[in-house]
Parts: C-alpha cells; structure tokens; sequence
C-alpha cells in the first residue's frame, strides 16, 4: 500500500509540476539605510529643459535635499532660497540595469505642486531604442498620474479590457506621425489617489510594475489596501491582484523595443512639459501667481517643501519557472503541493541518508 500510495504521489507531483506558475523572488532590496549607495546622481544640464540645478551627493546632503534612516529615504528640492538660475533638486539612476522586472515601490509622499515635474520610471542605455517606462509622471498640480512608452519606431498598444485606464496616445514611437513630440504611448487613470495631492493625504501606497516578454503592466494600491504578499509575502503573485490602471501591449515587440532599464528618480521644474503648459486655462491656481513658471519657481522658495519624495522601500524581483530557487523551498516540502501528496513523498532534505 505505501509503495502504491508513494507512485500515486508521484504522478501527482508530477502534474502539479506541469501546471506550477512561475516564481517572483527577490533579487534586489533597495533597503532605505544604504538606499543611495545603489544610485548615481546625475549633475549635469537637465535633457527636458527644466528650471533645475541637479547637485551631486555631497551637496545634496549637505543642503538637506537627501536624508535616510533604517525605515524611510527622503528626496528634496531647495525650498529655503531665491533661485534666479534654477532651483536645486535631485536626480538619480540605478547603478544596476535589468531585463523583465517586478519593480515595486511603496511610496509615502511625492513631489506636487506649480511649477513640479516629478518622475519615477526606468530607462535604457540607447535612448529611445532600448525603451522608456514611465511609472509615476505628472505636473503641476495635477490630480492623476500619467503612465507612459518611449521607444523606437513600430511600437503601439491597445485595450483589451485588461485595465483600468484610458490610452490617450497609441503610438509609443517617439516620433509618432499625428501625436506630440515624444508623446510615446500613454494611458491615463481617473483615481486621484494616484497621484501628486490625493496620494500624499492617504499616506501614498504601493505601485507595482512588471516587464515581461509579452507586456508591462502597472498597478496601484493604497496604503492600507496593499495586497499581503507584497507586505508579508516571499513571492509575490500579479495574478491575484486583480485590474491594473494600465497595460502595455498590443503591436509592440516588447522584447526588441526594451532593454537594460535603469530605475530613476527625478524632481525637475517647468522645461519641455511643465513650462509649455503654464496655461490660465489649465492651471489656474499657479498662473494666478506668477507670469511664467519660471518667475514662480525662482521666486516662491516656500511653494516647494512639499516637493520631495518619501520612500518606504524599492525592491526588484525576478521571474523564475524553476522552483530550485533560493527562499522557495529547494529541499523539504515544495509549497505548491498539495499536503496530503508532500506528508507521502516529502523531498529529500540535507538531513535525510
């Protein structure tokens, strides 16, 4: 009976092998004591044109633009100063690259107000041939957040019913014909929770982005309703987390239009977006202060203290079929089994002869 019971368990073993879902494990911790150390900070001319002065590390620290603890990593901008040439801010870049991702920040507050163009997204080395993903990107005061593609010719997205969002531009080719200079594709939300004000008065939340072969995808949850296996779990599962605000995918070779991303950081002001909509129209509330963005941003010092992210943590995690994987059980009880068929054929542990 109990070689039987044992050969059924294996054939068990067997199809439950076949039907395993792959594996998210995690390959970085960006943890927020030595949060810096895994960044470069960019200090030279801002590519977007913006009203900015970016200051290398020890100026940033030694200003109070950058601070860290064991729990929380802080990113600023000046808020004490007149800047006629631009105000200080922060800028930084992974030092690692990766290919396909789950990259997930839980984030407390974000840059927001006249005058800020924040970004959180990751980039390639050969611009715009290696890609764009722009995660968190807004201006101004701004209600939503705005997720969007950069890349190379013969790339486009469309909605399958897969998510949440609208897709305002379909092309992600930079240079698309009938769309804005370097529009890329971009797909909006109608959560304000998402951004800018309506993030930071819940305490911010958890996005999570993940790069596959086949499509990128981007969720959003609040803090307070963040899925459990991205609070206490090992392995997170996109699968259970139900409707994204935003996915990528259609008539795009996903493989051949991204590469080598980089994760980055920025807090620039008014240039290319920010400065080319300073519209009464649209943004009443800044306009009202100032004749240009620029004017603003040089004059207000006091507009900016609340420009500045607060970052619980960073982490990158990796796809895997392959359940031989550190922190996934590799020897004892495989997690997928069914108990019944682990209690009749356990695998072998380093203990057993």
């Amino acid at each position: 009976m109990r070689s039987s019971a044992l050969f059924l368990s294996l054939a068990a073993l067997a199809e439950v092998g076949k039907a395993r879902p792959p594996v998210y494990t995690l390959e970085d911790d960006y943890e927020p004591a030595n949060f810096f150390d895994y960044f470069t900070f960019f200090n030279t001319s801002d590519p977007t044109h913006g009203f900015v002065q970016y200051v290398n590390q020890s100026a940033a620290k030694a200003t109070g633009l950058i601070a860290n603890d064991k729990s929380t990593v802080y990113i600023g901008a000046d808020h004490s100063n007149i800047t006629p040439n631009g105000r200080p801010s922060v800028r930084i870049t992974s030092k690692k690259a990766y290919n396909r991702f789950l990259l997930v920040l839980d984030l407390e507050h974000m840059p927001f107000g006249c005058g800020t163009w924040p970004a959180f997204w990751t980039v390639g080395p050969n611009w715009p041939n290696n890609g764009e993903i722009d995660i968190i990107e807004g201006v101004h005061t701004n209600p939503t957040d705005a997720m969007t593609l950069h890349t190379s010719d013969s790339c486009g997205i469309t909605n399958d019913g897969a998510f949440s969002g609208t897709i305002l531009t379909p092309n992600c080719y930079v240079a698309a014909p009938g769309q804005g200079n370097n529009a890329g594709c971009g797909i909006a939300t109608t959560n304000n929770e998402t951004y800018g004000a309506g993030l930071n008065a819940i305490g911010g939340g958890v996005y999570a982005t993940e790069w596959n072969s086949t499509d990128i995808t981007i969720w959003f949850f609040p803090r307070g309703n963040i899925p459990k296996d991205l609070t206490h779990g090992q392995h997170p599962d996109p699968a259970t987390w139900g409707e994204p605000l935003s996915q990528f995918q259609g008539a795009c070779d996903i493989e051949a239009h991204f590469a080598d991303q980089q994760i980055v950081f920025d807090d620039t002001f008014c240039g290319d977006w920010a400065g080319n909509v300073w519209y009464p129209s649209l943004y009443p509330s800044c306009t009202a202060q100032a004749a240009t963005c620029t004017d603003f941003v040089a004059n207000n010092p006091d507009a900016f203290a609340d420009a500045y992210w607060s970052i619980n943590s960073l982490k990158v995690y990796q796809q895997t079929s392959d359940w031989h994987t550190p922190g996934h059980a590799p020897w004892g009880v495989d997690p997928y089994l069914p108990k019944s068929i682990s209690s009749l054929c356990p695998i072998p542990t380093a203990s057993m002869g």
